[in-house]
């Protein structure tokens, strides 16, 4: 597993949990802060996150694994998510995921690639169901995809690199 370079200087894990407070109630938005800055949640900075809040790390994994919001696995550059949901499923959002996992080497179990370029993910449903199949890149919504489409798409984005 890959970790992020970090010093021993916790000051901004500290200013986070400051700014929340150290409740049980505060850790949700505390975790979610800190993945913002690394699209996961490091090992290192969970337990320093247990120990400033006075929780057990059991409690603190325990909240990032159980809630699909959460990684503790570090992500690509790039976050593609594919709707795998009805609509999208029934309009061909399988041969998106096949199509990207060819290209990419990617798996059901491997969706990261190697030199962390582009994370895949499939998703249950993003409410976009009118413009299925549908994904998100990177936080932007691409909807009526098909194979040819996706690849024009994955071409102007890589040419914008």
């Amino acid at each position: 597993m890959v970790q992020p370079i970090l010093t021993e200087d916790f000051n901004w894990v500290d200013e986070i949990i400051a700014q929340y407070g150290k409740t049980r109630t505060s850790l949700i938005p505390v975790l979610q802060s800190v993945q913002t800055r690394f699209k996961y949640l490091p090992e290192d900075i969970m337990s320093y996150i247990a120990s400033q809040m006075a929780l057990p790390l059991s409690n603190v994994y325990g909240v990032a694994t159980f809630y699909a919001q959460f990684s503790t696995e570090p992500k690509g550059k790039h976050i593609v998510q594919i709707c795998d949901g009805t609509a999208c499923h029934v309009r061909g959002s399988k041969a998106l995921i096949d199509k990207i996992r060819k290209e990419y080497q990617l798996s059901h179990e491997k969706h990261t690639t190697d030199d962390y370029f582009l994370t895949l993910e499939t998703v249950a449903c993003i409410g976009a169901c009118a413009m299925a199949p549908a994904i998100i890149i990177d936080g932007h919504i691409y909807g009526h995809m098909t194979t040819e489409t996706l690849e024009k798409l994955f071409n102007e984005f890589k040419e914008g690199e």
